[in-house]
């Protein structure tokens, strides 16, 4: 069984609920366990136990906010190799994928021997406290669900 990490930072809520609809996605797939952390709820002694490390941010200032940076810096410390990540941002305005950009290349740098499962997703929301803009949350479910189906496929 493979199992995933979903963690997150959220101010008002919106990249809570997109990681909620993710995992919802990937429940969707048999022969996946997941968990959701907030950052701050994060026991770094137990990262390495999953198969794939999904990381989200809201958009600050066209980049992540400071603890997802610090958790990546923090996790390329550990022993990773053929662990899988994914990341996810809420944005508004213009800063579509800023800060899911900025994490998989801070990921490439600081944490090399993770592998990349799919591209960032980035959700749009209308105001600095939301909510999701409409038609925003099945891209979620689906890609968890497609991120479900892949690690189920490289797990057999």
């Amino acid at each position: 069984m493979a199992k995933v990490i979903v963690v997150y930072e959220s101010k008002y809520g919106n990249t809570k609920l997109v990681a909620e609809t993710i995992i919802e996605g990937m429940r969707k797939v048999e022969g996946i366990e997941t968990v959701i952390k907030e950052l701050k709820e994060v026991d770094f002694n137990k990262i390495a136990n999953y198969d794939a490390i999904l990381i989200g941010s809201p958009n600050h200032f066209g980049g992540p906010t400071r603890s997802p940076k610090k958790f990546i810096d923090k996790i390329g410390k550990l022993p990773l190799r053929g662990k899988l990540f994914a990341v996810f941002d809420t944005y508004i305005r213009g800063d579509f994928e800023k800060a899911v950009k900025k994490m998989e290349k801070r990921i490439n740098e600081k944490a090399p021997e993770l592998k990349q499962i799919t591209s960032g997703l980035s959700i749009k929301v209308q105001g600095m406290k939301g909510p999701i803009v409409e038609g925003e949350l099945p891209k979620c479910k689906e890609f968890g669900k497609k991120i479900a189906t892949q690690l189920k496929t490289s797990s057999k």
